[in-house]
C-alpha cells in the first residue's frame, strides 16, 4: 500500500472513450486490467466521468455547419467542437464494463453545465469555476496524486497541470494512460506537463 498521503486519480475510462464509443481513443480500454491492480495500492481512490447535456456547447453538432474537431471562439477560450460524447444517462457516459469502480472512494463527474466544457478533474474550462476535488482531496490529507486514463492529451493532462499548480505532487503513468493526439497533441501536452513540473513516468 502507497503512503496514505497517494491518491489515484482515474480520469473519465467511459464507453464514449473506448473503441466503438463516440469519441473513442486507440487503445483506450487496454489500460484498463492496469488501472485496476493500481487501485488496491493506493489509500484513496477517485474516478472522473465526463457527464454532458444533450445541448453541451463544446458539441459540435450545437453549433450549425460546425464540423467535430472545429475549433471555435468561447467566452473563456478557444474550444475544440467535440462529436457528441457522454451524454447525461447514456450507456456511453457509463464507466466501461470491465473499470473497477467499487474500490473509488469519490466520483467527480464535470462538464455538467451546458455553457462551459471541463477538461480537468478540478475545474471546468474557465480554470476558476470548481469541481470540489481540490477540498476532498485536502480534507483526507492527500498530497501527492498519480493519474491515469483518458485521454493523456486532454483530460489527464489538464488535471495533472492543475494539480501542480494547487501544490500537489502529480505524476502521469503513460502506460496507463492514452492519447487522442489530434495534429500533434500528446507531444504538446506532454511538454507542457513537464514543464509545469509533473513527473511522467511509464
Amino acid at each position: 500500500m502507497r503512503n496514505p498521503t497517494e491518491a489515484l486519480i482515474v480520469i473519465d475510462v467511459q464507453n464514449d472513450f473506448c473503441p466503438g464509443g463516440a469519441l473513442a481513443v486507440q487503445g483506450g480500454d487496454q489500460i484498463i486490467p492496469a488501472i485496476n491492480a493500481l487501485m488496491d495500492d493506493f489509500p484513496c481512490v477517485v474516478l472522473t466521468q465526463d457527464w454532458h447535456p444533450k445541448d453541451h456547447a463544446s458539441f459540435a453538432a450545437n453549433h450549425k455547419g460546425a464540423e467535430p474537431f472545429s475549433v471555435t471562439e468561447m467566452p473563456y477560450g478557444m474550444q475544440v467542437l467535440w462529436p457528441t460524447h457522454c451524454v447525461i444517462g447514456s450507456k456511453g457516459a457509463d464507466f466501461h464494463k470491465d473499470l473497477r469502480s467499487d474500490p473509488a472512494h469519490l466520483v467527480i463527474r464535470k462538464g455538467f453545465r451546458p455553457q462551459i466544457d471541463s477538461y480537468s478533474a478540478f475545474f471546468e474550462n474557465d480554470r476558476t469555476t470548481p469541481t470540489g476535488l481540490e477540498g476532498y482531496l485536502r480534507a483526507r490529507g492527500i498530497t501527492t496524486l498519480t493519474f491515469v486514463g483518458l485521454a493523456t492529451d486532454y483530460c489527464v493532462a489538464y488535471s495533472a497541470m492543475d494539480a501542480v499548480r494547487l501544490g500537489f505532487d502529480a505524476v502521469v503513468l503513460r502506460s496507463a494512460s492514452r492519447a487522442i493526439d489530434l495534429n500533434g497533441s500528446l507531444i504538446e501536452a506532454e511538454t507542457a506537463m513537464i514543464d509545469a513540473g509533473v513527473v511522467l513516468e511509464g
